[in-house]
């Protein structure tokens, strides 16, 4: 299974299932941003605990890797669960929001795009994928989450409203990694 064909199962099913999700992470970055290898896919969905059966059965067993037990661990804490496909090395990390107010503006602010040429999925808008990344650079120090970053503000930087990831850097405490960036990086 190649990446595209996993995206395109993935939204297929939220879609299908009726869940109300964002695409982020790596996948978001390289579509605003610039190419890299990543093998996971990064999805935010709105999950209730008598989806979590659905969800996983969705992914047949005999392909994927996903256990029903973490997925309503998961939704219970608004953590983080995994699908594995194992022959292929791919996984889709979803997170379950806590829908505080930077979850509500990000899921307001969902964009529409064609990341393949006939698939048409949601994703998070590059500022609230920045802020993300802004937090986990700040979470755990991977300097993965500054490049991509700077491949965002190099690419799509007449696109990202900076008003707006200033005011979530400074709510959400990251303001003064957002601030070194935009001093490092020589964008219009």
């Amino acid at each position: 299974m190649e990446q595209d064909e996993l995206l395109r199962q993935l939204v297929e099913t939220l879609e299908r299932l009726n869940l109300t999700y964002l695409i982020t992470g790596s996948i978001a970055t390289i579509l605003y941003g610039e190419p890299r290898f990543t093998n996971d896919i990064d999805v935010v969905v709105q999950l209730s605990l008598d989806q979590a059966e659905t969800l996983v059965e969705s992914f047949p067993a005999s392909e994927f890797y996903a256990d029903v037990e973490q997925v309503r661990l998961a939704i219970a804490r608004k953590g983080q669960f995994n699908f594995i496909h194992p022959a292929s090395g791919l996984k889709i990390d979803f997170m379950v929001p806590s829908m505080d107010e930077f979850d509500q503006s990000r899921f307001a602010r969902a964009k529409k795009l064609w990341p393949v040429d006939d698939l048409q999925a949601n994703f998070a808008a590059p500022e609230d994928v920045i802020v993300k990344k802004l937090q986990y650079y700040a979470e755990g120090g991977s300097e993965k989450h500054l490049r991509d970053i700077s491949g965002v503000l190099r690419i799509s930087s007449t696109e990202v409203d900076r008003d707006y990831v200033a005011e979530w850097a400074e709510y959400l405490g990251v303001r003064e990694i957002w601030e070194l960036i935009l001093d490092q990086l020589p964008v219009p």
